[in-house]
């Protein structure tokens, strides 16, 4: 049996997966119904698969947060508390996240065999250049796409889907969330 694997990102109507300015976490966005609902998604048996930017990136946000900031949600704390692949080729173990370890090689290699091997499902949340390259790879199973009712053109940073293949997206799955935000679910195809 072959595990399913989830690319799960955050996006502004223009494509941005971050924003700088004096945009904040969930570009202010977020209500109780996405934070209860990215909670309940992330409560599944699943594996996270991080890349080593992703990685570093989760682990100083986490280590400059405090309890009551956006960074502490339950999902994330949840998140981060699930079994986790860290792909890297310069990190090394102990990291700074609670049943991680760190798996030298190739992204594509590595998920490809992953997906033979997990009795869960795969996840990543982020890690924009590694799942483009398993997108291209044919490796990713689901594309979730949290839409967030923004454009941030100015101020937009890390443009998901910059030099990625062409892809067809069969939508799957559809949801909006605290009456502005699109979850939308997709399977992408090379086109």
């Amino acid at each position: 049996m072959t595990a399913t694997y989830t690319f799960d990102v955050f996006s502004s109507l223009d494509g941005y997966g971050a924003a700088g300015g004096d945009w904040t976490g969930y570009w202010g966005k977020q209500g109780p119904e996405l934070l209860d609902h990215r909670l309940a998604q992330y409560e599944e048996d699943q594996r996270m698969v991080l890349g080593a930017h992703t990685y570093r990136l989760f682990a100083q946000m986490l280590a400059e947060s405090t309890e009551d900031s956006d960074v502490r949600d339950p999902w994330v704390t949840r998140m981060r508390h699930l079994p986790a692949i860290v792909v890297s080729t310069t990190l090394e173990e102990p990291l700074d996240w609670p049943d991680a370890t760190v798996v030298s090689g190739d992204a594509v290699d590595v998920v490809a065999r992953l997906k033979k091997e997990s009795d869960v499902p795969l996840r990543s949340h982020g890690s924009l250049s590694m799942n483009r390259a398993l997108m291209a790879a044919g490796l990713v199973d689901r594309l979730q796409v949290t839409l967030f009712p923004v454009i941030t053109g100015r101020n937009g940073l890390d443009p998901i889907f910059r030099g990625a293949a062409d892809f067809d997206l069969e939508l799957i799955e559809q949801r909006t969330l605290d009456g502005d935000i699109q979850e939308l679910t997709y399977r992408p195809a090379l086109h």
